[in-house]
């Protein structure tokens, strides 16, 4: 087979193009996706070091402290779900079950405040 040539036909041409374009298009996804990742992490790095900073801070309750800090906690947890988790691009079911959710934790949340705040007689809290 001395002399013989690899040719490649026109089908074979048109897939190592199609190839070539598809690792060029990925390749720049990514790329677009590292900045938001970094843009993301000096953020949740900034957060992090306001949230330290806000725990020597006296609001004037212990209970105003708790919900400045899970403010703040909440916005890093929505950054991470929106970018991290790949939420930002989601159809809007997604976003219903989420909404959804936050709304039923609220609420979990809200009724342990009451039976905190409001116990019932014959019971006790222990504070540690």
């Amino acid at each position: 087979m001395a002399g013989s040539h690899s040719h490649s036909t026109p089908d074979q041409t048109h897939a190592s193009t199609n190839a070539a374009d598809h690792a060029a298009a990925e390749a720049a996804d990514i790329a677009s996706h590292i900045g938001a990742y970094v843009k993301v992490g000096v953020a949740l790095l900034v957060l992090t070091g306001i949230t330290v900073g806000l725990s020597y801070v006296d609001f004037g309750s212990r209970s105003m402290n708790i919900v400045v800090g899970m403010i703040v906690a909440s916005i890093k947890a929505g950054l991470v779900a929106a970018i991290f988790m790949h939420l930002k691009g989601e159809k809007i079911t997604i976003w219903r079950f989420l909404w959804m959710t936050t709304i039923f934790a609220i609420g979990l949340f809200f009724l342990t405040y009451l039976a905190h705040s409001d116990p019932i007689s014959g019971t006790t809290h222990s504070t540690h």
